[in-house]
């Protein structure tokens, strides 16, 4: 008796010759809908190839919809702003980032079509119209974006693979001396002295100056208490809220020499309700950051500091001032209000006492440095 033939193996898809004399391989995929290769082939061999291909990923679970990546990039993106629940600065920053440097090159494709030769020539285009660190920050936030498309089986890999173009590598910036830090309150004027000096000597962030009110201040222990934060977004709105990291809530102690500064501002320019505002314009109104910066530009020119000096720079001051006075690292991090995980992993404890000791040296420090320089002590006057 003759043995049975072996039963042939069922072909995977399907294979046709076109009229044009190419090949096309079809198969019926995992979600029960005919998927066709997106290209034809040359031969019935090559077709039949790929779809040997298709087959082997689908058996190991590697299979994906070939056109789950046809979802528009800017579509995709606004959903995915909204879905991270981002504070309103974070979503300002991102706003800002996707309408100027990252919609205009791919706001108009889809997902799949968004290719690693693309984001290079994205990437080098930018490089050449902006600064490193804006680039660097655009291509953090596309590469964030592609990778969650990833994560939902939309694309296959991320696309954004230019090794270390997500680093920032900014110029350090400029510190200002005690000398220019005075300088500038000076030219800035009795309304807005304080908060120069503030932002250098008590290293407080704009934000938190623009929430400070009188109930803030303690002339008894010469500090102020920061509880909130008042970030201006581009559109000039104000977001109160917590201040920008978990430690940013804290009591910054301030230098004695600062004490009849605070006495003058309370009783020239703060508002009189306990919860008033410490900081108004001339009319009485919340600063705005475009008045204040008209303001900044004149005085930064007139004491000839450089144009990139930023009113947040002072924090450099005050920050280099406080590691000066040989202050523990958790000190330094309470007094500037900056958290990380690594930081909660320091067994060392921030006390009154310590942030009090740390004012002083301060204190010390400028109080020596100015005679030094045979410098005036700018203490303000005393009603």
């Amino acid at each position: 008796m003759a043995g049975r033939k072996p039963q042939r193996r069922r072909e995977f898809g399907t294979v046709r010759k076109l009229t044009s004399g190419r090949w096309q391989a079809r198969y019926l995929g995992p979600d029960g809908q005919r998927h066709k290769a997106p290209e034809t082939f040359e031969t019935k061999s090559n077709a039949q190839d790929w779809l040997n291909l298709v087959r082997a990923d689908i058996e190991r679970n590697h299979w994906r919809d070939p056109e789950a990546g046809a979802v528009n990039f800017e579509k995709y993106t606004l959903r995915w702003m909204v879905e991270r629940g981002l504070a309103p600065t974070t979503l300002d920053r991102y706003d800002c980032l996707l309408r100027l440097h990252i919609l205009p090159t791919f706001g108009g494709k889809d997902l799949d079509e968004i290719t690693p030769p693309s984001v290079r020539t994205w990437r080098a285009e930018r490089l050449k119209a902006t600064g490193a660190t804006t680039v660097a920050k655009s291509y953090r936030l596309l590469k964030a974006i592609l990778q969650t498309a990833v994560d939902d089986d939309l694309l296959r890999s991320n696309p954004c693979r230019i090794k270390g173009a997500g680093k920032e590598e900014a110029d350090e910036r400029p510190t200002a001396t005690i000398e220019q830090v005075f300088d500038l309150a000076d030219a800035m004027g009795p309304r807005w002295r304080l908060m120069v000096l503030l932002g250098a000597f008590a290293s407080l962030r704009p934000e938190e100056l623009a929430e400070l009110r009188r109930h803030s201040v303690d002339i008894d222990e010469c500090s102020l208490r920061v509880t909130q934060a008042s970030p201006e977004l581009t559109n000039g709105r104000r977001v109160t809220g917590d201040p920008k990291t978990r430690a940013g809530k804290r009591t910054v102690y301030l230098p004695d020499f600062m004490l009849a500064e605070l006495r003058r501002h309370l009783r020239w320019f703060a508002e009189k309700e306990p919860d008033g505002l410490l900081f108004v314009g001339e009319k009485g109104a919340p600063f705005r950051r475009s008045t204040f910066g008209r303001k900044w530009r004149r005085a930064r020119t007139k004491v000839g500091m450089p144009t990139n000096f930023r009113f947040y720079d002072l924090r450099h001051t005050g920050n280099t001032l406080a590691a000066d006075t040989g202050a523990k690292l958790k000190d330094l991090m309470v007094r500037a209000g900056q958290s990380s995980e690594r930081a909660q992993l320091i067994y060392q404890h921030s006390t009154s006492k310590h942030q009090r000791r740390l004012a002083q040296g301060i204190d010390a420090e400028v109080r020596q440095q100015l005679r030094e320089s045979g410098a005036e002590h700018r203490d303000a006057e005393e009603a």
